[in-house]
C-alpha cells in the first residue's frame, strides 16, 4: 500500500516541486563538499603552510572565501594568476591528489547548486 501511495505522490508532483527536490537535494551536497574540503585540505595546506611559517589570510576567519581561492588553484594549477588571496605557489606545492578531487567536487557542486538557485528563480519566482 505504501508503494501505490509512494508512486501516486510522484506521478502528482510538478515542475516546480521537482526543482524544489532537486534544489534541496544539491544545497546538501554543496554542504558535504563545503564541509570535506574545508576540514581535510584547507586544514591540510595551511598546516603545512604554517610549517613552512607562511600565514594563512588572517583577515579570511569566519568569512570563507580562501575556500574558493584554494579550490581554483589546486582545480586548475596552470591557470595564469595575476593575484590570489592565498599563496599560490605554497598551495600548488603542499595540494594532494585527493585535494585535487575535494576541489573539483567543491566546484562542480557549487555549480550544480547555483545554476538549479538561478533555473528556480528565473522559471519559477512569483511573478512570472
Amino acid at each position: 500500500m505504501s508503494e501505490k501511495i509512494t508512486l501516486d505522490l510522484l506521478q502528482n508532483l510538478n515542475a516546480e516541486d521537482w526543482m524544489a527536490i532537486v534544489g534541496v537535494f544539491s544545497f546538501f551536497i554543496w554542504g558535504i563538499a563545503t564541509f570535506l574540503f574545508r576540514r581535510i585540505s584547507v586544514n591540510h595546506i595551511e598546516y603545512e603552510m604554517a610549517k613552512e611559517g607562511i600565514e594563512s589570510p588572517v583577515w579570511d576567519k569566519g568569512i570563507g572565501a580562501r575556500m574558493i581561492a584554494y579550490a581554483g588553484i589546486i582545480a586548475f594549477p596552470n591557470f595564469k594568476r595575476q593575484a590570489s588571496l592565498v599563496n599560490i605557489e605554497a598551495t600548488k606545492r603542499f595540494s594532494r591528489k585527493k585535494d585535487k578531487k575535494f576541489a573539483f567536487f567543491l566546484i562542480s557542486t557549487s555549480l550544480l547548486f547555483f545554476s538549479v538557485l538561478a533555473v528556480f528563480s528565473i522559471f519559477f519566482s512569483s511573478g512570472s
